[in-house]
């Protein structure tokens, strides 16, 4: 199989993927911190929070912030490993 050929079919399986738990799968999409609000309200009717959050951004900001953090990680990942591979690609006798 060509080289094209694969990439095409890795990315339709890749689309495939993420789409198709969208349109199949009705199920309400939340975020750990509300799952854990409604387990201690449960475990304790009674807790009280210590603190509240002096700024809560709007959701869509907050979307942006976590994706921008997990982009940031995933660049700071990408350039550790070209920087290990290009060290060890410069110590090995051509």
């Amino acid at each position: 199989m060509k080289t094209g050929t694969k990439n095409i079919l890795l990315l339709a399986g890749v689309v495939l993927l993420a789409v198709l738990p969208l349109l199949f799968v009705n199920a309400e999409f939340g975020g750990a911190d509300g799952a854990a609000e409604e387990m201690i309200k449960t475990i304790q009717p009674s807790y009280e929070p210590w603190f509240s959050s002096l700024l809560e951004p709007p959701p869509e900001t907050e979307s942006m912030l976590f994706a921008l953090q997990a982009a940031i990680g995933a660049g700071f990942i990408g350039y550790v490993i070209g920087l290990f591979r290009g060290k060890a690609s410069k110590s090995k006798p051509q």
